[in-house]
């Protein structure tokens, strides 16, 4: 006997209990001296039960309902889920299907080549290729990672944190070429400590500052700035790049998503899905606005303990 069956019969056994006693009355009122008394409470039994039966079967429609809106809710989760892992899927064949491709070519390439410049230049080439599926390999274990494993939490303290995630940004060659300003408040107080991973977070940071010095061009300005708000500590990059399109922002933290911006672009397309994922496993949120030809601001929320 399903569920629903066994929540109809209690449903409805008030009423039947309440006819059963009226019945009863009805049949010893001719023996009993306050016959109609006896007729009376038997009608209210019987009412009583009635109501009693009717307020529990709305309940069992009320729970029948609510069970099939779950369970159609869950299948359109699944069925997302599902869809989320097939689109995964295609892009990490992509992702891995065009360096395999360039290393094969390659290597036909080095086969028929003799020894010389242009030899020097396909295994330059080969090694770029490796070095994209080394880095594609492990950001994708750095996820599974943040799945399961327990953060190394302590006292960070940001201020020195976002100074040197910022210092080794200006040391690469596209730093040198573009402003990276730091903005943190001084006066009355310094940012607070928060309680997390600092090489996660490091990590978080260093990425949104990764992906601003690949989507922005000699001479734009990056600015990395923080402030406590309440008990969120707000961590924003911001960036006078080209911006991303409306149509593309609402992706931008999937694993492997590549806009048509980032077609060519080195890197795994896993940094921002890494720091969707460090963020949300301390507790946070990160968020994008953008205007297209104005520029980018990522935007992390760390809560304070």
């Amino acid at each position: 006997m399903n569920a629903t069956r066994r929540a109809l019969i209690l449903a409805l056994a008030p009423f039947a209990l309440g006819l059963f006693a009226a019945l009863l009355l009805q049949v010893t009122s001719d023996q009993l001296p306050i016959i109609h008394l006896r007729a009376d409470a038997g009608t209210w039994l019987a009412l009583l039960g009635g109501l009693l039966s009717l307020l529990a079967l709305t309940g069992v429609v009320v729970w029948i309902v609510a069970g099939r809106r779950l369970d159609r809710a869950l299948t359109e989760v699944r069925q997302a889920q599902a869809e989320a892992h097939r689109r995964f899927l295609r892009r990490l064949e992509h992702e891995l299907k065009n360096p395999l491709t360039a290393i094969r070519v390659g290597l036909a390439n080095l086969a028929e080549t003799p020894p010389g410049k242009a030899q020097d230049q396909t295994l330059v080439g080969l090694e770029a290729q490796a070095n994209r599926l080394g880095k594609l390999s492990a950001d994708l274990r750095k996820l599974a990672e943040l799945e399961t494993q327990p953060l190394d939490r302590a006292a960070v303290d940001l201020n020195e944190l976002l100074g040197e995630v910022v210092a080794l940004a200006r040391e690469r060659p596209e730093g040198e070429e573009r402003e990276i300003t730091l903005a943190l408040p001084q006066a009355p107080w310094p940012l607070p400590r928060v309680t997390g991973d600092r090489d996660l977070l490091f990590l978080a940071v260093y990425n949104l500052l990764d992906n601003a010095l690949k989507f922005t061009h000699p001479g734009d300005t990056i600015e990395v700035r923080a402030i406590e708000d309440g008990r969120v500590v707000t961590v924003e990059v911001a960036d006078t790049g080209p911006g991303i399109p409306e149509n593309e922002r609402p992706h931008v933290f999937e694993e492997l998503y590549r806009g048509q911006g980032a077609r060519g672009t080195a890197g795994s397309g896993l940094g921002l899905a890494l720091v969707r994922a460090i963020v949300e496993r301390h507790g946070g949120t990160v968020t994008v606005r953008s205007r297209k030809g104005k520029g980018t601001v990522f935007t992390l929320h760390l809560p304070l303990d």
